[in-house]
């Protein structure tokens, strides 16, 4: 099928849920975009504390997804997790001009990641309910497409801003306050559920570790495979600073994220679409190619240029690699636990990004840029061995 014809295919629902993630994301790349020259700045952290901010406010996001996944299961029902989860973010915004600490920063953090942990499963697993399964891929990648459009335009909105009101960064993370409440508006009116409930009220509580029994083994790889790819792909925090190292200016550092989401954002919708007719696990194996290369170029990154190729091929990978994953994780679980399915996948990728942010800290702080990315790939090195031997076992 074209990808036309399959765009007009996907559900409404899908797409207001794109629309929702967009101006989310474009709220929140704008602060993140900025964040680490914030803190490293005007704050005074060290690497090593911007990588274990990065790594608990990125992990809490994911490990808080295992129980608003598990609940909206229960419930049978996901947009009243949404409208929580995206309303806490929003009123969160504000707490990142105000902080005055790299505590307060942490703070703010790890409440804006809490509300995206309650968000995150629901919304991949009202995707999945709404989703035919003959374009389950192109629903997810279409989601993450929006997504990165948001991710595309926060940057280029702090550009602009960085330039208006003459670097004042704290000025210009108040601006990230109204896409996301506009996104809690488009919940409420433009997110509808099944008319059929997905709960299993015979659960005695929401969450269980003898569901675990119920997931095929193929899961099981997925989860673990989740892992591994976050293990090898630490904050992109990491990218910005990076930035700052190869001569960019504090209101060009954010082209950083511009070309990462622009990439992302090419790649995510097609991935996704190929992901329905081709191998996911060539796709994966391709993904991991692309950040070696992108961990190669940035350990090397002595000039603009070879730092904006190396986020390019970063974001390419991202595109090549998070919606697939989320379609293997839906093609692969129950259809009454699909939020729990995507919790414990989470969960399990929240713990491994934790450590891979930690570690990227500590090598840069201790031996220097280039080894933090050297390290990545050698990661993904391991991990690609381990996914062709498993597609050869197979």
């Amino acid at each position: 099928m074209p990808i036309s014809a399959t765009t007009r295919s996907i559900p409404r629902t899908v797409w207001a849920l794109g629309f929702v993630s967009l101006f989310m994301d474009l709220s929140s790349e704008l602060v993140h975009s900025l964040l680490p020259l914030f803190l490293v700045g005007s704050l005074g952290a060290s690497m090593l504390a911007v990588g274990l901010i990065e790594g608990l406010a990125e992990a809490t996001a994911l490990i808080v997804k295992v129980f608003s996944g598990a609940i909206s299961d229960y419930l049978g029902k996901r947009k009243g997790l949404l409208l929580f989860g995206y309303g806490l973010a929003a009123l969160t915004k504000p707490l990142f001009p105000l902080a005055a600490s790299a505590d307060q920063v942490l703070v703010a953090r790890l409440l804006d990641r809490v509300g995206k942990g309650i968000r995150g499963a629901p919304r991949d697993a009202l995707v999945a309910d709404v989703a035919p399964p003959e374009i389950r891929g192109a629903c997810f990648g279409l989601r993450q497409a929006m997504d990165t459009v948001g991710a595309f335009l926060g940057p280029l909105l702090a550009i602009l801003l960085m330039t208006l009101l003459a670097g004042d960064i704290g000025l210009v993370l108040w601006f990230a306050v109204l896409p996301a409440l506009v996104s809690v508006g488009l919940i409420v009116v433009g997110v509808q559920e099944p008319s059929v409930g997905h709960g299993t009220h015979r659960m005695r509580s929401p969450i269980r570790l003898s569901v675990w029994r119920r997931f095929p083994p193929a899961y099981g790889w997925v989860v673990g495979l989740g892992a591994l790819f976050s293990l090898a792909r630490f904050s992109e925090a990491f990218l910005v600073l990076r930035a700052q190292d190869a001569g960019f200016s504090a209101t060009w550092v954010p082209l950083v994220m511009v070309v990462m989401a622009g990439f992302y954002m090419l790649s995510a919708y097609p991935a996704g679409h190929w992901s329905d007719r081709l191998s996911r696990t060539r796709l994966l194996a391709f993904s991991l190619v692309l950040l070696i290369v992108a961990d190669l170029l940035l350990a090397r990154a002595d000039s603009p240029a070879l730092l904006l190729a190396g986020v390019a091929f970063w974001g390419l990978h991202m595109g090549f690699s998070q919606g697939i994953l989320a379609a293997l994780v839906a093609q692969t679980t129950p259809p009454d636990l699909k939020g729990t399915a995507f919790g414990l996948f989470n969960l399990a990728s929240g713990v491994a990004l934790l450590l891979a942010s930690v570690l990227a800290g500590w090598l840069w702080q201790s031996l220097g840029a280039a080894s933090t990315f050297l390290a990545g790939a050698g990661f993904c090195v391991a991990t690609l061995v381990l996914l062709v031997l498993r597609r050869r076992a197979g």
